[in-house]
C-alpha cells in the first residue's frame, strides 16, 4: 500500500496538517481503511496542500515577502 508518511510526524495546528506529509488527522487515522482510489485522490492534493501550508502565515517558519 502506497503511502505518502515521510516519517516526520509533527502535526502544525496552524495548518491543521502534517507537516510532513500534508494529511489532515482525519486522513492518517483513516489511511489504512480507505479505498485505493480515495487515497490517491489525498496524494494528488498533498503538494499543493504542503505548499499552500508553506506560504501561510499561520506557519511558524514563514518568512513574509
Amino acid at each position: 500500500m502506497e503511502t505518502p508518511c515521510v516519517k516526520i510526524c509533527t502535526y502544525e495546528p496552524g495548518w491543521g496538517l502534517c507537516s510532513g506529509c500534508g494529511r489532515t488527522l482525519a486522513e492518517v487515522r483513516e489511511w489504512f481503511t480507505m479505498t485505493d482510489a480515495q487515497r490517491r485522490a489525498v496524494m494528488e492534493q498533498l503538494p499543493e496542500r504542503l505548499r499552500q501550508a508553506r506560504l501561510s502565515p499561520a506557519n511558524p517558519i514563514h518568512a513574509p515577502d
